[in-house]
C-alpha cells in the first residue's frame, strides 16, 4: 500500500500464527484498537506516540516497542517528517511454545507451534517501549526472514532468538531454561549436522532435527552453535554455497548455479559469496588455470 502520505508492506504467515508489517507513516493516525498476539516493533526513523495504559509514550530511531496481546493503543507520527518502523505480530500460543521448549517441558515435536499455554506461562510486558538495541536487533532479523521469504529453520531460529531476547530483556518475569552438557550436548549436536549433510539438497524441518538430536529446538541450537561455532540454518547455506562453487569450477554460468544449489537468485548466491569467501561468483570462475596442449 502506497500513497503521497506514507506506505505499508505486509507479509503473513497464518500456519504459523506470524505477520510482520514495514510502514513509513507522516499523516496516518492509528485508532484505538488490540490485536490478538504479541507486537514487538522497531522504529527505524523519526519518531512515533501512541496512548497505553493511560499514558503517551514516544518511540525513536533504536527503540523497541513491545505491546501483550489484547492490549489497547493508538498512534500517530510524533515529528513532521513521520515515522518509518517494522513491526512483527506473534501469537500467544507461538510464544508459549517457544518457552515450554526452551524450558525442556513435555511438547510435541511433530507440531511447530503446539498449544503448551498449561506449562509455559506467558510473558507480560510492563514497558511498551524498551531502549535495547540487541532487541532491536532481534526483530529486524526476524522481520528480514518473514520479509525475506527465509526458508523454514532461519525463521524459526530467528523467532526464537525474538521471543527469548524479549522475555528476558523486557518481560516481567524472565524465561527459565534449560540446555546439553559435555558428551549430550555435543552428540545431538553431531547428530543435527549429519542429518543436515545427508539430507541435501532436501531442506530438514526442525522438528527432524530436534528429533534426530534427541533433544529440544533451544536446546539443538545451543548445542550446534556450542559445537560448531554456527546455527544450524548458517551451516545448510554453508553446503550450499560449496555445492555453488564445485558448479562454479565445473564451468556453470552463475546464475545457473545459484538455481542448482537453492539460492533465490545470483544476487542472493553473490551477496553470500562474498560474505564468506571474499569474492564474487564470476571472479571465482575466471581464476581457473586453462590447461594449454603442446603442439610440438
Amino acid at each position: 500500500m502506497t500513497s503521497t502520505r506514507g506506505w505499508a508492506e505486509y507479509w503473513r504467515d497464518d500456519g504459523r500464527g506470524l505477520e510482520a508489517m514495514h510502514a513509513r507513516f507522516r499523516e496516518h493516525v492509528y485508532t484505538p484498537h488490540t490485536h490478538d498476539a504479541y507486537s514487538f516493533g522497531v522504529t527505524d526513523a523519526g519518531a512515533q506516540q501512541f496512548h497505553c495504559r493511560g499514558a503517551l509514550h514516544t518511540s525513536t530511531p533504536g527503540m523497541v516497542m513491545a505491546l501483550n496481546p489484547d492490549e489497547v493503543h493508538d498512534g500517530r507520527a510524533a515529528v513532521e517528517l513521520g515515522y518509518h518502523y517494522r513491526i512483527v505480530y506473534v501469537h500467544p500460543r507461538v510464544v508459549s511454545s517457544v518457552l515450554a521448549d526452551a524450558a525442556d517441558l513435555p511438547t510435541d515435536l511433530s507440531e511447530p507451534f503446539g498449544d503448551a499455554s498449561a506449562t509455559a506461562p506467558l510473558p507480560l510486558f510492563t514497558r511498551p517501549v524498551i531502549g535495547d538495541r540487541r532487541l532491536a536487533d532481534a526483530i529486524a532479523r526476524f522481520h528480514a526472514a518473514l520479509a525475506g521469504a527465509a526458508n523454514e529453520l532461519v525463521r524459526d531460529e530467528r523467532l526464537r532468538a525474538v521471543i527469548l531476547a524479549a522475555a528476558t530483556r523486557g518481560a516481567t518475569r524472565p524465561p527459565k531454561t534449560r540446555s546439553l552438557e559435555g558428551g549430550a550436548q555435543r552428540r545431538a549436536a553431531l547428530r543435527a549436522r549429519a542429518l543436515i549433510r545427508d539430507s541435501y539438497p532436501e531442506p530438514v524441518p526442525v522438528e527432524l532435527l530436534a528429533q534426530a538430536a534427541g533433544c529440544s529446538r533451544f536446546a539443538l541450537y545451543r548445542a550446534f552453535h556450542a559445537e560448531f561455532g554456527m546455527s544450524p540454518s548458517d551451516y545448510e547455506r554453508l553446503l550450499r554455497l560449496r555445492h555453488a562453487r564445485s558448479l562454479l569450477a565445473a564451468g556453470s554460468r552463475p546464475a545457473d548455479a545459484a538455481s542448482l544449489s537453492g539460492f533465490a537468485d545470483q544476487a542472493h548466491l553473490a551477496r553470500w559469496f562474498k560474505r564468506t569467501y571474499g569474492i564474487t561468483p564470476g571472479v571465482f570462475a575466471g581464476a581457473g588455470y586453462a590447461s594449454v596442449e603442446s603442439t610440438s
